[in-house]
């Protein structure tokens, strides 16, 4: 069994009279350890599925697991620890607490956390392991993206979940957050999920899920990743 299964899912959006399905029976499968890349253009489904693999919206029909647990069956508490303990997510726009340093950012994490890993020990894996007492608009764009990675990381997901990561960041600045996530997969074995409308980065990953009208259009393994600092786009 896969690490990750979807199967036949499907979510509907009710609007008025109309029904708008945003995943229309979609199934793949994702293995313990890889970097996937999910790719698709803008209205594909893509961040409906990140929602309905993160725990943050429910399946109208299917079956979503995660380390053979039925993530698609669980109630709202259980997908309350879910998306606590089991979960990390990095978003495009960071989502720091601005009154808050570096290093309260990713303690606010952890203090949720059943078997958190150290705050200063994740920064330092992001490099910033100098600017722990740094706010965060006293950070570039690129550093603020660390510490949201950071602080994911120090939640010890079991996946870690990243909604174009690198789209508020500048070209050098996002190929060096791409590096980040490729080498936290690589040097730790957790799973990461970068979800983008940029097919340059489908050659990093391991697996690529070509996502269309709803649909899991096709699913490449790629036998030969490269390393992310050496894609242009």
């Amino acid at each position: 069994m896969a690490f990750v299964e979807f199967r036949n899912v499907s979510k509907i959006y009710t609007m008025g009279e109309v029904e708008v399905a945003a995943v229309d029976g979609m199934s793949f499968d994702i293995e313990a350890g890889e970097l996937v890349v999910i790719v698709g253009p803008s209205g594909a489904g893509k961040t409906t599925l990140l929602n309905l693999l993160g725990g943050m919206d429910s399946v109208t029909s299917g079956v979503v697991t995660l380390d053979n647990r039925p993530v698609s069956d669980f109630s709202e508490v259980e997908l309350t620890y879910y998306r606590r303990y089991d979960i990390g997510f990095v978003f495009q726009f960071y989502n720091l607490v601005a009154n808050l340093t570096a290093k309260e950012n990713v303690e606010l994490a952890v203090q949720i956390c059943e078997n958190p890993l150290d705050p200063v020990k994740m920064l330092e894996l992001v490099g910033l392991g100098n600017r722990l007492d740094n706010f965060p608009g006293q950070l570039s764009g690129g550093e603020q993206q660390r510490v949201a990675i950071a602080r994911a990381l120090a939640k010890n997901p079991k996946l870690l979940l990243c909604d174009e990561p690198t789209g508020a960041l500048d070209y050098q600045t996002g190929k060096a957050v791409l590096k980040l996530l490729q080498d936290t997969c690589h040097n730790t074995g957790r799973t990461v999920v970068i979800v983008t409308h940029n097919t340059a980065f489908e050659a990093i990953a391991n697996r690529v899920i070509h996502v269309r009208e709803g649909r899991a259009d096709k699913v490449t393994i790629n036998r030969r990743p490269v390393s992310a600092d050496t894609i242009d786009w």
